[in-house]
């Protein structure tokens, strides 16, 4: 078996569901452990960075002969929760794919950028530069792990290796959480001079922001993300049916695209409240944002997304990559906005397939190599 498919059947194997979405879950711990294995038994200098408790980031470097340009490779080790699925940790090979929770996101990204390392190194290393190979945890929540990285490593340049379908993405969209409050009155059912009704209060907000959304998705869009958008998430509300509710609370998400002000949601949940305080005086409703990370963007003009690009262009007609590749962007956030914003040059480019966060993941295998291959190309070009 070839190195790379063999690492990414072991990392499947291993069970690394965030704990910060799964109360209970195993997390990174086992599968860290097996990176900085497999990263040391190809030559690179390991070092772990422990971001909380059983929760530690691996970083592998490959240092050149000489001075040179630095390169990242950078993927999250940590998965969403298995609900649903029979055999999770399993990894199954069926008509060239691999099926398994984080085969898809994005233990095959891992398993490229690693194997693109074991490569080079196993045929000389870098004449100049460095390679680092960098495994963080908490991407599909908080990014905790991308954070701690950039306090410690920096790079002329970075690749995150989540799943492209082998095109070059040079922007993704950000998000912003808010939560929404709306403050009823409570009393019996059939007294409606004494109660307030949180509910259908929050029902006005919910108008509110479908005007809004539609408005978004109305604007210009930008030429690789399309529009911004939100959506309303998790709501909550009263208690019996024979009582008034008191209290109704919402979760909504706004997706955000280059270009926006940051905290650009709370400012418009603010303006939708103070519209609806203005036209009843008897509403109440507050609002808080919670979480929010911005949306990334490097020019595709820029030396790295162009390099990459020509090494896809150089590639054989039977590879499995796009026969003209050009930028694209991807609707997800990725800790490449991290990077980024620590002022590291990055790029996405990963294997295909399909299914992340559902019962039925899967990566195309031969993607995985062509990936692999490509990250090779890259670094002996970049670092020098």
């Amino acid at each position: 078996m070839d190195p790379t498919i063999r690492l990414l059947n072991q990392l499947i194997a291993i069970d690394s569901i965030n704990p910060s979405l799964v109360a209970g879950a195993a997390g990174e711990a086992a599968v860290a452990r097996a990176l900085a294995e497999e990263l040391r038994s190809i030559g690179l200098t390991v070092e772990i960075q422990d971001v909380a408790p059983g929760r530690p980031n691996v970083v592998g470097t490959l240092e050149g002969k000489a001075p040179g340009r630095s390169l990242m490779y950078c993927g999250h080790i940590d998965t969403v929760g298995v609900p649903g699925m029979t055999r999770p940790f399993d990894p199954v090979e069926r008509d060239g794919r691999i099926y398994g929770r984080g085969s898809q996101d994005m233990k095959s990204g891992v398993a490229a950028m690693i194997g693109a390392a074991r490569v080079i190194a196993e045929s000389g290393g870098l004449d100049t530069g460095r390679l680092m190979i960098a495994c963080v945890v908490d991407e599909e929540h908080a990014s905790i792990g991308a954070d701690a990285l950039v306090t410690r490593w920096r790079a002329d340049g970075a690749v995150v290796t989540e799943p492209t379908d082998l095109q070059v993405a040079v922007a993704h969209k950000g998000f912003e959480w808010v939560e929404i409050e709306t403050e009823g009155r409570a009393a019996h059912g059939s007294r409606p001079s004494e109660g307030r009704d949180a509910i259908r209060l929050m029902g006005r907000v919910l108008g509110a922001l479908d005007a809004l959304d539609r408005d978004l998705q109305s604007r210009a869009p930008h030429a690789l993300l399309g529009t911004a958008s939100l959506h309303a998430s998790v709501i909550a509300g009263g208690h019996e049916l024979s009582s008034y509710p008191d209290r109704c609370h919402l979760q909504m998400e706004r997706r955000t695209i280059p270009g926006e002000a940051p905290g650009v949601a709370g400012s418009e949940v603010d303006l939708i409240l103070h519209r609806l305080r203005s036209e009843d005086s008897e509403f109440r409703g507050a609002s808080k944002v919670t979480f929010g990370r911005p949306p990334h963007e490097i020019p595709s003009s820029h030396e790295l997304p162009q390099m990459l690009l020509r090494v896809l262009s150089a590639r054989p007609a039977a590879s499995a990559s796009p026969a003209r590749p050009a930028p694209i962007g991807m609707s997800f956030w990725t800790d490449a906005a991290v990077l980024g914003e620590a002022g590291i040059p990055s790029i996405l480019y990963g294997p295909t397939g399909a299914g992340l966060h559902s019962i039925e993941e899967w990566v195309d295998m031969r993607s995985v190599l062509t990936c692999r291959d490509a990250l090779v190309s890259l670094a002996r070009d970049w670092c020098r």
